[in-house]
């Protein structure tokens, strides 16, 4: 009976930390866009264009990718927002 109750709590732990940890499409958990977008951005040639792109897609899309380039598929809207020209928008 013993573990039977820990592997319940267990469980539920791994579903309250899953719940919290992923947010439904549209919405967003808060991020500290200005320390996301700085590191973001560190290793960019042009660091104030780039921190002025980033921010305004944290704050759109809730979310920055990691690093200072590249993995976009973690945070979609990110990736695939563009200018009014059609060029890609975020850093």
């Amino acid at each position: 009976m013993g573990k039977a109750r820990m592997l319940f709590a267990l469980s539920l732990v791994v579903v309250l930390l899953l719940v919290e940890t992923t947010a439904p499409h549209g919405q967003a958990h808060a991020i500290d866009c200005g320390a996301s977008c700085s590191y973001r951005c560190s290793k960019s040639g042009r660091p104030k264009m780039c921190l002025r792109a980033c921010n305004t897609c944290c704050q759109r899309c809730g979310c920055v990718p990691p690093g200072t380039a590249g993995n976009e598929n973690v945070c979609p809207c990110y990736a695939n927002m563009t200018t009014k020209n059609g060029k890609h928008k975020c850093p």
